[in-house]
């Protein structure tokens, strides 16, 4: 009999087995399988325009986030193809764009100052492991820790900390600066070394930007019904100006540097690496400046940054792609596994830590892109720009491309966050307030860490300080005073002592304190030796404790630390409560 209920178990279990539907398997976790077998040629060329109006916006940024990171220009351009690739293969909604971001370069910009370029890359890959496994093990909910003050104030620091960072490239001004407070007083006490012709064509190039910024009110990349075939085309035409006003103000700049190269009034931004990065694994060991630093050494000095870069690279991912899935659903654990990927894959290219980019993802939606397919026409075009227009970069003024990062970072910064937090909830400014400050004057990792420490406060102060209701009742038949303490929510161990004090302090000749329980529907070890220990206080002082409402699973957490309370547990009316005998009141509950 046994015999024979193994083998049916036996065919049961390789029926399972065979019933999985490994097709299904398969279009989950390789999404293009589901997509690419429908491709039609009108989705390809929608997907292409989308992947080259994306790419006006991509090279010029690549390049000059790679200028925040403390890179040289082409390792932004090394970091704006790999994520295309992935994410046609592997994610879920179209028009995301994984590249180089202001944010991710701003982070590394000091361990790079100190490591050199190669600790870029190392990060790259640890970010993309870390990612990875969070996917792998189902961790993604750890982003839930930053509220939206935190992400907010984090933001508007980030902006700031940036913006000001390039304040001596946008006026000409000898050195550099790494942080927001040395940057402006490096700018105060050198504002006498202002070089004229950068001035100028920084200015002049900021208000381009926010001129051309202005044009997407006069134009769409839609066929509108109420415009006619002229006016449609003439939209189209505008529309495209302002999705290129990055890279046509910085290829304007190089033009003029170029003419102009012979009296070189303008500080440019170099001789750029040409030619295809090598695909050869992460270093893991850095020689900079003549120093040798082991991985060892790196990772010790990368700190909380370890940690914080990828935190915050999944934060901006699944941000933008919750905003941007069709009816708000998407694969949280597959957009996780695709971004950790995309990172692991880009440090073989010398890439720095890439993530979801919420401007051009914006650029490809609106470009009408169709599939992931756009990425990788924009990855293509990057690839292009690599192999054959990088000795044309030499000659973009340090002015111009310092201009497109602060036009940048003013609408990233978010000013409607001091808004919302003004009018709806005032006491959110202390996690904000607190984060900003730090992110700004110590430094972003610490900044977060003490914004979620604070937060943390908020969520664990009502824990600590629940509220407890007392009411001092009289009844006819006891001569005493009767206090009835009602926790109006289930207590923790943090309002342990709490709760002892205020039954402590109710005081009285042949007082009773009744403590109601009927909200509480769990009790912890902690909280069980409080009420133990005020019990026998106040039976020394010749008062009574009962306790009323309680679940038998709350009150058999006391009694297992002191049976002797059994006698003070009751229930039924509040006046038979005097009444009942002890000796009865147990039966039923416990």
């Amino acid at each position: 009999m046994d015999n024979v209920s193994s083998t049916e178990t036996t065919k049961s279990d390789q029926k399972s087995f065979f019933d999985v539907d490994y097709k299904e398997i398969l279009n989950k976790r390789l999404p293009i399988t589901r997509w690419l077998p429908r491709y039609k040629v009108s989705t390809f060329f929608q997907d292409l325009l989308a992947g080259i109006t994306v790419s006006l916006t991509e090279v010029p940024q690549g390049i000059a986030y790679a200028g925040i990171a403390g890179l040289s220009p082409e390792y932004g351009l090394y970091s704006a193809f790999v994520g295309g690739f992935t994410y046609a293969i592997f994610g879920n909604v179209k028009g995301i764009n994984l590249g180089p971001t202001s944010i991710l370069a701003l982070m590394l910009q000091s361990h790079v100052s100190k490591f050199g370029p190669d600790v870029a890359t190392l990060m790259c890959f640890l970010s993309g492991a870390i990612i990875f496994l969070l996917g792998i093990f189902n961790l993604g909910f750890v982003i839930e820790f930053f509220s939206y003050p935190i992400i907010a104030a984090f933001t508007c620091a980030a902006s700031l900390q940036i913006g000001s960072t390039q304040l001596n490239n946008f006026f000409g001004i000898p050195g550099k600066s790494d942080a927001f407070l040395e940057a402006w007083i490096q700018f105060f006490e050198n504002i006498d070394q202002i070089s004229k012709w950068d001035a100028i064509l920084g200015v002049v190039s900021f208000t381009c930007l926010l001129g051309l910024r202005e044009l997407k009110r006069f134009g769409s990349l839609k066929l509108r019904k109420d415009w006619s075939r002229r006016r449609n085309i003439i939209g189209i035409a505008v529309y495209m100006i302002y999705l290129a006003r990055n890279a046509i103000v910085i290829i304007t700049g190089a033009i003029i540097a170029y003419s102009l190269r012979s009296d070189e009034p303008f500080k440019t931004i170099g001789e750029v690496k040409g030619g295809f990065p090598p695909f050869e694994a992460p270093p893991f060991s850095a020689n900079f400046n003549g120093t040798e630093y082991s991985f060892g050494e790196m990772t010790s000095e990368l700190g909380p940054s370890i940690i914080f870069i990828p935190i915050v690279a999944l934060l901006e991912c699944i941000s933008i792609t919750k905003n941007f899935a069709s009816g708000g659903s998407f694969d949280a654990t597959q957009e996780i596994l695709t971004l950790g990927l995309g990172n692991i894959l880009s440090s073989f290219v010398h890439s720095f830590p890439i993530t979801g980019s919420f401007t051009r993802s914006a650029i490809n939606r609106s470009a009408g892109v169709r599939t992931p397919m756009g990425g990788v026409f924009t990855s293509i075009i990057t690839l292009l720009t690599i192999a054959f227009l990088t000795p044309a970069f030499c000659y973009v003024p340090k002015a111009t491309l310092a201009a497109v990062i602060i036009c940048a970072m003013i609408f990233l910064f978010e000013l409607e966050a001091f808004i919302v937090l003004w009018k709806n909830k005032k006491i959110d400014f202390i996690p904000f307030l607190s984060t900003l400050l730090c992110c700004l004057f110590f430094s972003l990792e610490y900044g977060i860490l003490i914004g979620i420490a604070v937060n943390l406060l908020f969520i664990l102060y009502p824990a600590a300080r629940p509220k407890i209701t007392i009411v001092k009742e009289k009844i006819s038949k006891h001569q005493g005073d009767i206090y009835v303490i009602t926790p109006v929510d289930n207590l923790y161990f943090p309002a342990a002592e709490n709760l002892r004090d205020k039954v402590l302090n109710c005081e009285g000749k042949n007082a009773i304190v009744i403590v109601d329980g009927k909200y509480m529907r769990t009790i912890d070890i902690t909280l069980a030796r409080s009420i133990v220990v005020f019990s026998k206080t106040i039976e020394q002082r010749g008062g009574k404790v009962i306790f009323w409402h309680f679940k038998p699973s709350v009150i058999n957490v006391c009694l297992g630390l002191d049976d002797t309370l059994k006698d003070s547990v009751k229930s039924g009316e509040l006046e038979d409560l005097i009444e009942e005998p002890p000796h009865n009141s147990v039966e039923g509950v416990v």
